[in-house]
């Protein structure tokens, strides 16, 4: 199994939990924006994205760069690849269970047209 620290699954899946987080992550996947480009699509308050932005923050998925009064976002993939490794154990686990009841299921179809 993969080991990776309880706290920061949390923290990204909660991120990742909500819609507008989501795009906000999708936006800055094409390359560093700032914050009110970001909030630019959306009909929230900049105080509001502002929140968004900062669970995005707490869980490591987005990192803030001043340059003024600018704040410039970009996009950190290391918690959602440790999330995905971690996701990746349990599609194996099912994968092989899946496996297993298939070929059970042929053993007992071979047994009944005995």
């Amino acid at each position: 199994m993969v080991k990776c620290s309880t706290r920061l699954l949390d923290r990204t899946f909660g991120a990742l939990a909500d819609p507008t987080r989501r795009r906000i992550l999708e936006h800055l996947a094409g390359g560093d924006r700032c914050v009110t480009d970001l909030a630019r699509p959306y009909r929230m308050s900049l105080p509001a994205v502002s929140k968004h932005l900062r669970v995005l923050e707490n869980a490591g998925l987005v990192r803030r760069k001043r340059d003024g009064r600018v704040h410039r976002l970009k996009l950190e993939a290391r918690p959602m690849q440790q999330a995905q490794a971690w996701i990746e154990e349990y599609r194996k686990f099912w994968e092989t269970s899946f496996d297993r009841l298939d070929e059970y299921l042929k053993q007992l179809q071979t047994k009944e047209k005995k």
